[in-house]
């Protein structure tokens, strides 16, 4: 007797837990459940939450309110009055012609209040602020993310986070392993910014339930979908460059459960761009098709999305006046083809009387060639590729207490071929996974979650991590994470770059896996119209691989043998004076270092190269009523860095007392103006407003056959000012 009183006491606990909450689905008009809705409390902005992608919410009960307000871009507004404990169903309507007038304020990006990872939701808002005409352009007026040319001559580009390279960001295609392997060189180019809905940027180890490779933060690009979208969404980009774009994205609903979207992207530069006048193209000529098709069908019990990618990129740069290696022999010329097919499917069951629980397969194949020239110095390589991910999630007793678990497998075969180097492998690699979470009202929530991979060549890796979420009274947060991923790299494809150089590469030891260990904490602070944010991260690589170029006419590759640890803060300061205006400032510190010295038996532990230490970044927006006109104004200041002497005079002996040279700060001013009409956007805007750009990026121009000749020495702008235009067309 006295068990089942003790029984009854802790259901009617839970039960007057679970009553603290409010839950439901929001759905449209075909019951198909929408992501990204806002929830929040008539009159309150704190404490607003979103669905999740399959529409369910739970937000923290009120006392002394019971209107609950929905919002969503495309979607009418509608406010619900609360009574009982059941879960809510909400149908949200689309807007029509006669809702022209209702315009709902979302702030260009937000920290997600419900995940206890530190996660920063970029919207079509914020990636409207700039022409974002891929997704390396997407990050403009991002405090965190910064990205660079990574030479001179090919025009790929590299992402920073947390003071290192994006290579050890897992970066997703809607939680998709994506840009990795190959396509680590042009991946960020090959996703036009048209296609994106929103980018989910995390700081700090990733869930375990997405994978190894998460090891300072983990990236997911969520795409248009088919049933939520623009019917017509076309662009027209052009710059005075000559670079033109034209992105077309088709959408229909075919039946209340089926719909299928056509997302298409052309673009081209032809014209000989030297404005440094040392011969070299500063920007490669190019020409991309790209195009996905994807269908997607939502029941109340199975919800399936499956389609295909396809890509083909090709790049020509060197020298002005070259056409190929046959017609032009005396004439340094850098050639690409990129070609790139994908295969994906995503399906999961749903149990609507419990509605936590769920099953849910993602599956993806991947094959990409790439045949590359330098000089006449081939590099050829095909990445083929199968990935699975198979996630069951349901509670313990209470949704308080939630899982998620599964098996994953990721199988690459690498071929790659650069002069006489021949690099070959086929990894297998079958995981497990197991992720516990604990939420008190969503003030206080655990995560904590452990992995284990077992690498065909490298054997077994254990990755354990764990987030953590305390809400301090109404108007703070604090975040720790902390916790352990791994990665296999792939030289010469993510050092590509370098490879446009006279440089010998040379493995003093063979490709090794990488292995890490972070630790972070941020605060947010709202405080009305203002929202203050800290935050402090720090790396220690276990095992690292070295690309040491400190030696000039070679590229040393080789394991870890000491130190490495880098440290990242950041404080950044959001102020909305007014529906109309919105102001961004932060400043970023990085301290990184790592040890050199292999090539000639030393251990020292020097800055690393390439990376300024302090960045300024400043933002402001202004729109008038209903959007009409809209104003972007963004600044960044990049502190100074350090970069290798490359002079040929230089005999490089020891890394005790190198010699080395310092690249100077400089600031970079970007803006765009906006048009809005019913159904259309005209937008001008221009890059590098500042017209800054580095000196001689190129080290002995004249002379690319020689044992000098170096394009991999870029840390700046090549590029002068660039004056862009275009114009959206929407179809709902």
């Amino acid at each position: 007797m006295k068990n089942i009183k003790i029984l009854v006491f802790i259901l009617l606990a839970s039960a007057d837990l679970m009553a603290q909450n409010v839950q439901g689905t929001v759905r449209d008009k075909s019951s198909a459940g929408l992501p990204g809705v806002m929830v929040h409390w008539k009159g309150e902005t704190a404490g607003t939450v979103f669905s999740d992608e399959k529409g369910q919410f739970s937000i923290a009960k009120k006392t002394d309110n019971q209107f609950l307000v929905f919002k969503m871009l495309g979607y009418s507004p509608d406010t619900v009055l609360v009574s009982g404990d059941g879960p809510l169903t909400i149908i949200l309507k689309e807007e029509t012609s006669d809702l022209n007038e209702v315009v709902v304020k979302t702030r260009a990006s937000s920290i997600d209040a419900l995940s206890p990872l530190h996660t920063e939701i970029i919207n079509a808002k914020t990636l409207a602020k700039a022409a974002c005409c891929n997704l390396s352009e997407s990050f403009e007026t991002n405090a965190s993310v910064s990205v660079n040319y990574a030479d001179a001559v090919t025009g790929s580009k590299q992402i920073q986070l947390l003071g290192l390279s994006g290579l050890y960001v897992q970066s997703n295609i809607e939680n998709i392993p994506s840009i990795r392997g190959l396509a680590s060189t042009f991946g960020l180019n090959f996703v036009p910014g048209t296609w994106i809905q929103s980018i989910d940027l995390v700081k700090g180890t990733g869930s375990v339930v997405n994978g190894f490779e998460s090891m300072i933060g983990a990236m997911n690009v969520e795409l248009q979908k088919p049933d939520n979208s623009e019917k017509l969404y076309l662009n027209i980009y052009a710059n005075h460059l000559g670079r033109g774009e034209v992105n077309l994205n088709l959408s229909r609903k075919l039946t209340p459960k089926w719909s299928v979207g056509l997302l298409t992207h052309g673009s081209a530069l032809k014209t000989n761009i030297d404005n440094n006048g040392d011969g070299f193209l500063d920007l490669p000529k190019y020409d991309q098709v790209n195009i996905l098709n994807r269908w997607k069908y939502s029941g109340e019990r199975f919800m399936a999305q499956f389609g295909v990618k396809m890509l083909r990129d090709t790049r020509m740069g060197g020298q002005k006046g070259f056409e190929s290696r046959g017609s032009t022999p005396g004439l340094y010329g850098f050639t690409n083809k990129t070609n790139r097919v994908e295969f994906f499917s995503k399906t999961a069951k749903l149990f609507p009387e419990k509605p936590y629980r769920g099953l849910g397969l993602i599956l993806n194949g991947t094959w990409h060639d790439s045949e590359s020239y330098f000089g006449f110095k081939p590099y050829l390589a095909t990445q083929k590729s199968f990935y699975s991910n198979l996630i069951y999630q349901d509670i313990f007793g209470t949704t308080m207490h939630t899982y998620k678990t599964g098996l994953s497998f990721q199988a690459d075969n690498y071929d790659e071929k650069y002069g006489a180097i021949l690099l070959k492998r086929n990894e297998l690699i079958p995981g497990a996974f197991f992720e516990y979470t604990y939420n008190y009202l969503d003030k206080t929530v655990l995560v904590a979650g452990i992995r284990s991979d077992y690498h065909s060549i490298f054997g077994n890796q254990i990755s354990p991590r764990i987030h953590f979420k305390q809400e301090v009274g109404k108007n703070d947060t604090w975040r720790v994470s902390f916790g352990k991923g791994f990665r296999v790299p792939n030289p010469l494809a993510e050092y590509f770059g370098n490879l446009v150089s006279s440089r010998q590469v040379v493995f003093v030891d063979p490709i090794a896996p990488e292995v890490s260990w972070s630790l972070g904490t941020s605060w947010i602070k709202n405080m009305g119209k203002y929202t203050i944010s800290g935050e402090l991260y720090h790396t220690r690589f276990e095992k690292q691989q070295i690309a040491d170029m400190e030696h000039p006419g070679y590229i040393y590759f080789y394991g870890l043998d000491g130190k490495s640890r880098t440290t990242s803060a950041l404080i950044e300061l959001n102020y909305g004076p007014s529906n109309n205006w919105e102001f961004k400032a932060a400043y970023r510190f990085i301290d990184s270092k790592q040890t050199l010295g292999k090539p000639n038996g030393e251990n020292v532990l020097v800055e690393k190269m390439f990376l300024n230490r302090d960045r300024v970044l400043l933002n402001a927006a202004y729109a008038l009523p209903y959007d009409k006109w809209k104003f972007d104004l963004t600044l960044q200041w990049n502190g100074k860095r350090r970069i290798p002497n490359a002079s040929p005079t230089y005999d490089h002996m020891s890394y005790q007392n190198m010699p080395y040279e310092t690249a100077p700060a400089f600031a970079n001013l970007n803006g765009q103006i906006t048009r809005t009409f019913v159904n259309w956007d005209i937008y001008l805007g221009g890059e590098n407003l500042t017209n800054f750009k580095q000196k001689n990026p190129i080290f002995d121009p004249g002379n690319p056959f020689g044992g000098n000749f170096d394009a991999g020495m870029a840390w700046g702008p090549v590029v002068g000012i660039t004056v862009y235009s275009g114009v959206r067309y929407k179809i709902r």
